[in-house]
């Protein structure tokens, strides 16, 4: 049974829709209603409806704005215009919002019947195709050149047949086009399916699930790769921007309601070169991880790390150097590495911050092919250069744990700490821009995002959890507060009050004020005035 909101602001259509049409018969459930495009969106952010009927003419809030509004915050809620036969080629503006129909007003209760049948065929459709097992085949062919690509990487040029072999393969994957003339930017996101116990459901079907939202919005490639989806996302860095936190918060959604399953997802950082993807790969696998026991199901590495002067792929390349030098390299080759490696420690150009945590990545990495090679014996040799090499291997194995544990304890409890500070440091930045540049009319979660620099996803849960109210409530309450001083304690007029407090529509700014504070904003004056 698919849930459904009924929006339209004429009264006697929208009583008549609700009560002529026998929703259960259809497969419906209603379970809301608003009478404008701002309550809305309210009761599909509440309620999270599969399906919003709207007029396409609403007061405050057009339903294309309507429909734009809904995609950010419920992307996988599908939408229904209802239209004026000489409204249909502007409704046809929004079919990039999840429009799944468009009908022609009037319509009978007999017609509507028959009309969402069918939509509720089409919505039966998308969640049969979400579960498919059908286009395996196709993602193992694909697995045959995203698998290097993600896992490796492609340390050499690419030239001449070798780059024409490769832009095939980008082509057949649907990550470029024969003729692309855009710049495009490529991003990497991880997707792990668990149930509610947290055991990991994800299976190679679940590529289909989440290519079938990707294909919405970008150009795209997926995998299943040590039991997770891995897509390669590929648009210009506009369409990244604008599409990212929208798709990723969909397939969370759509897991949701489909599977009945949770789902988490990574997201790392955007690059311009395809053929160095695995990067971005390793910044996704470090993303989720960071779910664990998080109510928050996306995570955006750049919400999560600061990127500054680190840089893995410097590590991953030194350890490569290093066990290629130890396993085929001259003494003096190794001789001139280090001594360049030195180097550029005394003249600056690694911080020795960094520098000490190389050396640590690659002193474990050594310690791994002198196993591999020669053995316990070797091992025991080898730690002659070690702090530890003054104690019984016993008491090695004691010191190492000890110091081991010792160390993990106190990075948890400073990656938390640094976190707390950093998630309330953002918080207190975005609602110090609430307050104080409320006035703009275009202040919206996505451009205060923008602004710090992190993901409308992490913004909206992090000033969620840490005030209890939305960034639209926050924003609304703070206008209405400046509303009702300019009220009582200024001679200015209702519309100059309107643009001061950043609405432009002075019908709209009277039904929030009413809404918020229970008087009309004439109401609130007057009573001062006695």
């Amino acid at each position: 049974m698919y849930t459904v909101i009924v929006a339209d602001d004429e009264e006697e259509i929208r009583k008549g829709i609700i009560q002529k049409v026998d929703w259960e018969k259809i497969g419906f459930r209603l379970i809301g209603e608003a009478e404008n495009g701002v309550d809305a969106l309210e009761v599909v952010e509440k309620l999270e409806p599969d399906l919003l009927l709207t007029d396409i003419r609403m007061p405050f809030l057009s339903g294309i704005e309507l429909a734009r509004q809904v995609r950010e915050v419920r992307p996988a809620t599908q939408i229904v215009f209802l239209s004026g036969f000489d409204e249909f080629s502007y409704a046809q503006q929004a079919i990039q919002y999840n429009i799944i129909s468009y009908l022609l007003k009037p319509i009978s209760s007999k017609e509507l019947e028959t009309e969402l049948s069918k939509i509720k065929e089409i919505i039966d459709k998308k969640f049969r195709e979400f579960n498919s097992t059908a286009l395996v085949r196709e993602q193992l062919e694909k697995s045959e050149f995203l698998l290097p690509l993600l896992l490796d990487g492609f340390q050499e040029d690419i030239t001449g047949s070798k780059n024409e072999e490769f832009m095939k393969n980008a082509i057949n994957c649907g990550l470029l086009r024969s003729k692309n003339t855009e710049v495009l930017h490529f991003a990497v996101i991880v997707t792990k399916i668990m149930d509610q116990s947290g055991e990991n459901r994800t299976n190679r079907s679940s590529v289909n699930a989440v290519d079938m939202i990707l294909k919405k919005y970008v150009k795209y490639a997926s995998c299943y790769l040590n039991g997770r989806v891995v897509s390669i996302l590929a648009a210009t860095r506009t369409a990244l921007g604008k599409y990212l936190h929208i798709l990723v918060n969909e397939i969370v959604q759509s897991v949701g309601r489909i599977m009945h399953l949770e789902c988490g997802v990574g997201v790392s950082r955007s690059i311009d070169n395809l053929e160095n993807c695995r990067e971005c790969y390793l910044e996704a696998m470090n993303a989720i991880s960071y779910s664990g026991e998080s109510e928050e199901k996306v995570h955006f590495i750049a919400d999560e790390e600061r990127i500054d002067d680190f840089d893995q792929e410097m590590v991953q390349s030194a350890i490569s150097n290093v066990e290629g030098l130890l396993r085929g390299g001259s003494f003096e080759e190794l001789e001139q590495y280090l001594k360049k490696f030195e180097l550029s420690i005394c003249s600056g150009r690694i911080s020795p911050v960094i520098a000490n945590f190389l050396m640590m990545q690659v002193v474990t990495d050594i310690y791994r092919v002198v196993y591999t090679v020669a053995g316990d014996e070797a091992i025991q040799e080898l730690q002659k250069y070690f702090p530890f090499k003054n104690l019984t291997l016993s008491e090695q194995m004691t010191k190492m744990v000890n110091s081991y544990n010792q160390l993990c304890r106190e990075a948890k409890k400073l990656i938390y700490e640094q976190r707390k500070k950093s998630s309330e440091v953002l918080c207190d930045k975005a609602i110090e821009i609430i307050y104080t540049r409320y006035q703009e009319q275009d202040l919206s979660l996505v451009s205060v995002s923008e602004e710090i620099a992190v993901s409308p996803n992490y913004l909206s849960a992090l000033i969620k959890k840490s005030t209890g109210s939305t960034f639209i409530e926050i924003l609304t309450r703070k206008r209405m507060e400046k509303a009702k001083e300019l009220l009582l304690c200024t001679s200015m007029k209702i519309r100059e009050i309107t643009e001061a407090c950043g609405y432009r529509d002075q019908h709209y700014f009277s039904y929030c004020f009413k809404k918020e504070t229970g008087f009309s904003p004439i109401s609130c004056r007057r009573s001062n005035e006695r």
